[in-house]
């Protein structure tokens, strides 16, 4: 029973320590918040967040694998479809990844502003982006049978998709441009599914 109660309450402070972090990752940034500055806004000892982690560098990634967590449970979806030739299956994905974007915004610009000064982070950065491809490279197989030619690979192709789509939401969140989500998800869809396959969303 007491090591039941001690197994919930560790549980308890890493989910308000990651909750503070992405709180002072959003106000301040990754690279000008301190790790006493999270346990500050954690309500918790200083020490206590080396319980949990060893470095700031390693909360970030363990926040960087929920995402990819929640993201791996995306393709379970009833309504989700594998085929970029059909401008719906293009709007699903689109707005999948806007609504986790905006979600998840504090740790994605953590992620960029941690690979800037860090070279494992990097590398980290980097291997987020190829699995994000890859998990919808199959998505372009119908190409070839519809008579389609893509931009480029496949791989620059939906590079160029993830690219335009992070670089719009980066505008919005830090308020270069002012847009709802529906346009959002509306003019990357037209402008991804024309850059795929030459076609107008019809």
């Amino acid at each position: 029973m007491v090591a039941a109660r001690r197994s919930e309450k560790s549980a308890e402070t890493e989910q308000a320590l990651k909750h503070a972090a992405r709180k002072l990752f959003a106000e301040r940034g990754y690279l000008n918040t301190k790790i006493t500055d999270i346990t500050a806004a954690a309500g918790r000892a200083a020490g206590s967040f080396y319980n949990h982690f060893a470095s700031k560098e390693e909360l970030l990634q363990s926040l960087l694998k929920d995402l990819a967590d929640e993201s791996d449970n995306s393709a379970e979806d009833p309504a989700h479809t594998a085929d970029f030739t059909d401008p719906e299956s293009v709007r699903y994905h689109v707005a999948a990844y806007w609504n986790f974007g905006r979600k998840n915004w504090p740790v994605l610009r953590s992620v960029g502003q941690a690979a800037l000064v860090n070279a494992d982070f990097a590398r980290i950065a980097a291997r987020f982006a190829t699995e994000q491809r890859e998990e919808v490279a199959d998505h372009l197989d119908g190409f070839t049978a519809a008579g389609l030619r893509l931009p480029g690979s496949a791989e620059v192709s939906l590079a160029m998709m993830f690219l335009s789509a992070t670089g719009l939401l980066q505008a919005v969140e830090e308020g270069g441009l002012t847009l709802t989500d529906e346009q959002a998800v509306d003019a990357l869809t037209s402008f991804v599914y024309r850059g795929l396959t030459g076609r107008d969303v019809d």
